[in-house]
Formats: structure tokens, C-alpha cells, sequence
């Protein structure tokens, strides 16, 4: 009989440095093995050909990943300008060719054009299911898709290189954008044509690149190192405000009952904390003025 790893109750958020060529899952089931973590989920995919910032969440913390999912991001993408492949990026074959006569200037301009809410026809090579199975599926097979179009906000494209034919640019964006399909149009709008061979996420919302470590770097370290690097629960959700229950609140609220608080109490959902700072989960306001739980932290021990 094979013989199964106990599983450990880790509870945090551990913010990886996706390697190239890993999918965010292949990643994910990486380090929840090494962990030996009973649950895990990541927060917005990466593809295999993109690496960067990625943040897993583990246990309890795996109750505000939506938070995380739902951020905005911001990748540092480049370029080829000239050629079109079938997927977008450097993984496809390559279906068209074109002389590049684009200067920076034309290109920045371009650039500030798709800055703002926008609409994209998502990528048939994409996880996006379709009668319940993923679009690149059919792609392979060489089936197209009808997609709907979505809208998307793009806050921001900042140019940090330009050469002949190969342009570099930061670009933050609300959740749901295809920096591939962004790329195909940039050079759709050219005349030239384009695709993506190059991308790294370096945020999602408050969490940095620089904050994050690589495979190898979690691979080498010791279990109480591993346990160190994880980030609270409620690093996930800083966005939101917060509150500070009295001890009766708190005893009351962790038995899922909404409880009176005084002073303002501030609108939408809230960070929950007890007196000596012990983060209880996200409650929420009723139109009684009570706050009710929403989301609570159940082993806050871990």
C-alpha cells in the first residue's frame, strides 16, 4: 500500500516568482507538495510563456484569493513588431510578415490609444471554457470559437523601450486583460502587425515583484523558512477598512453572530481585527447597524 504524506494545516499567502515554462497550476501543485498543504489555490493565471509574480494563498487564506483575482496587475510585456502568430505570442507559428516603418513616436501614440476602457475579443488559445471545455482545445483542433467581446480598463502603458522592431512597455490593467490580444492590436492599429515574446507580471494589487521568491529559492529552504516567507491572510485584503472589535464583539462575532459596535462604521465589507490585533475575517454592515460576519477566519492559529 503506498504510503501518503500527512497533510499540514498552513494557513498565509506565499507570493512566488512564476518560472518560465511552468503553467500557475503546475506551480501551484509544486509548492502546496512541498508544503504538504491540505489547500491551496493561486490568484490569476499566467501562462507557461509568462513568468512574475504570482500569489498563492494557502488554508484560511484561500477565502480572500477572489480579492486577489479580481486586483488589478501590472505586467512588463515585449514586443515583436512585423509578425502575427496564431496564438499571440512566441509559442505560435508564424502566420504573416510585414516590413516595419514604425517610429517610437508612432508607437507611443498608438500606445496611448488603447489607454482607458476598451473592449477585447479574448484569445482562442486561452483557458476560457466553452461547453466545458477550455478554447485552446478547440485551437488545437482547429475549431474557432465565436467570443464575446469584454471590457476592460487599461490604466496606464508606459513605454521603457523601442528599437526597430521590438518594443518593450508597462502596462496596468483591471483583471481579465489579455496582454496577448493587447499586443495583436497595438499591432493591428500599426499597420504591421505584432506579438507578445515576452511577459512578467510585477504586481497584483498591493504586492510587489521584489517581494516575491523563486522556485529555487523556496526549494532551498528550510521547513521554518518556508513557514516564514508565507504573508497573512489579511495581506490579501489591505484595500479594505478596517475595525477594531471590543472583546465582546469579538466573542460573539466568531460564534457567526452580527454584533453592535460604536462609532462610524465604514460602508461595503471591513477588516475585522480583536483588541491585541488578531485578524478575524471581513463583516459587513446591516441595515440594523450591526455588523454582520462575511467571511471569518476559523484556525487563526495555523
Amino acid at each position: 500500500m503506498q504510503f501518503k504524506r500527512p497533510k499540514k494545516n498552513i494557513n498565509g499567502v506565499l507570493l512566488l516568482d512564476k518560472p518560465l515554462g511552468f503553467s500557475s497550476n503546475q506551480a501551484l501543485q509544486k509548492i502546496k507538495w512541498l508544503y504538504q498543504a491540505a489547500k491551496a489555490g493561486h490568484t490569476g493565471t499566467l501562462d507557461p510563456l509568462a513568468t512574475g509574480l504570482l500569489p498563492l494563498c494557502f488554508g484560511e487564506a484561500t477565502k480572500f484569493a477572489h480579492y486577489l483575482t479580481d486586483a488589478d496587475k501590472t505586467y512588463f510585456a515585449t514586443l515583436k513588431l512585423g509578425e502575427t502568430t496564431n496564438t499571440g505570442d512566441a509559442e505560435g507559428e508564424v502566420l504573416s510578415t510585414q516590413p516595419v516603418n514604425v517610429s517610437q513616436a508612432q508607437f507611443a501614440e498608438v500606445c496611448r490609444q488603447f489607454v482607458g476602457k476598451i473592449s477585447q475579443i479574448p484569445p482562442m488559445y486561452s483557458a476560457l471554457k466553452h461547453e466545458g471545455k477550455a478554447l485552446y482545445e478547440y485551437a488545437r483542433a482547429g475549431v474557432e470559437i465565436e467570443r464575446k467581446e469584454r471590457f476592460i480598463t487599461i490604466h496606464s502603458i508606459t513605454l521603457n523601450s523601442f528599437e526597430q522592431d521590438v518594443a518593450s512597455i508597462t502596462v496596468t490593467c483591471t483583471k481579465g486583460t489579455y496582454i496577448r490580444t493587447l499586443a495583436e492590436d497595438i499591432g493591428k492599429k500599426l499597420g504591421c502587425g505584432a506579438h507578445l515574446i515576452g511577459l512578467r507580471r510585477t504586481q497584483t494589487a498591493n504586492y510587489q515583484i521584489a517581494q516575491s521568491i523563486t522556485l529555487e529559492q523556496f526549494e532551498a529552504m528550510s521547513e521554518a523558512q518556508r513557514i516564514a516567507a508565507l504573508l497573512p491572510p489579511d495581506s490579501a485584503v489591505l484595500a479594505l477598512p478596517a475595525m477594531t472589535l471590543d472583546e465582546d464583539s469579538t466573542f460573539y462575532l466568531q460564534r457567526g453572530q452580527a454584533v453592535w459596535q460604536s462609532g462610524a462604521i465604514p460602508q461595503g465589507l471591513i477588516r475585522l481585527y480583536s483588541e491585541n490585533q488578531v485578524f478575524l475575517g471581513l463583516g459587513e454592515q446591516q441595515s440594523d447597524g450591526k455588523i454582520a460576519p462575511k467571511r471569518l477566519i476559523v484556525d487563526k492559529d495555523g
